[in-house]
């Protein structure tokens, strides 16, 4: 659950053992969410003004109200999904209500490797986060008002170019609405509406904030291959290629892509890694 809702060393996420702690701005204000695991049973516990919202969500956070009973029987199609489906029985979908958090990470990832974003992200937490209520020692993530307020040329320093800050900055400025979105459809059509949102970040803000299984990430750099790899042993795919492959789990195709993930599934490689680059020395 962790991994699908934070980043590698993320100042607002803590996972030790059987605990869980989250650091959120929730609609009634900041707050931290601890959930420990006790055998079976799940404790729930909230410090801050925002307490109650967000112990009243803490089983969907955990993925408890993911719905998989369907996923059985499409899994089945493909000896390779039915196999993963069952080694990973256990792991579900978080749907954590948090838009702008995600969000914001979600544009930090765009076209760059995963650890400038995560670089990118961690610097703008320590620049604008404060301390999160409770005992947890986190940091909540940016206020969307202040990241909003903020000039481009801020970005700089944490290895945003000028693209991408613009986009999380139109995110920003209609993070209140966006957040008020009813359902997983609605936020992507919005997030969409916006210059600099495409399908991809759309994706992959609505699949763990909504625990929308079907949230493909259409445009990334990886998953193309990997799909076209795992479904049909072909070692490059497109886009187009993907939606193909994953037309028989509709439904739970960002599921399908998850499931490759957890289980280390990928592409043979033919090619240089992408380079690591930093826009801040730019």
């Amino acid at each position: 659950m962790s991994s699908l809702i934070a980043t590698k060393g993320d100042p607002c996420v803590r996972l030790e053992g059987s605990e869980f702690w989250l650091a959120a701005r929730t609609p009634e204000g900041s707050a931290t969410l601890h959930l420990a695991r006790t055998g079976a049973e799940l404790n729930a516990t909230g410090h801050g003004p925002g307490a109650a919202w967000i112990v009243e969500r803490a089983d969907a956070i955990a993925g408890l109200r993911d719905e998989v009973d369907e996923f059985t029987a499409l899994a089945a199609r493909h000896p390779l999904i039915a196999r993963l489906a069952k080694t990973f029985a256990g792991v579900r979908m978080p749907a954590s209500g948090l838009l702008f958090h995600r969000a914001l990470r979600a544009v930090l990832e765009q076209k760059v490797t995963g650890k400038e974003a995560h670089r990118a992200y961690r610097a703008m937490v320590r620049h604008f986060g404060e301390p999160a209520p409770g005992p947890g020692g986190l940091t909540l993530p940016p206020e969307a008002a202040a990241v909003a307020a903020t000039p481009y040329w801020v970005f700089h320093p944490f290895g945003v170019e000028q693209r991408r800050t613009q986009a999380l900055l139109r995110v920003a400025a209609v993070a209140d609405r966006l957040e008020r979105c009813a359902d997983s459809a609605e936020a992507t059509r919005r997030m969409m509406a916006l210059p600099g949102i495409g399908v991809w970040t759309a994706a992959e803000t609505v699949r763990t904030t909504y625990g929308d299984a079907d949230a493909v990430s259409v445009g990334d750099y990886h998953i193309p291959n990997t799909v076209a790899w795992a479904l049909a042993g072909e070692a490059r795919g497109t886009d187009d290629r993907m939606l193909e492959l994953l037309e028989p789990f509709r439904g739970h195709r960002a599921r399908v892509c998850d499931l490759l993930a957890s289980g280390g599934i990928g592409a043979p490689r033919f090619g240089p890694r992408m380079p690591v680059r930093s826009f801040a020395r730019f």
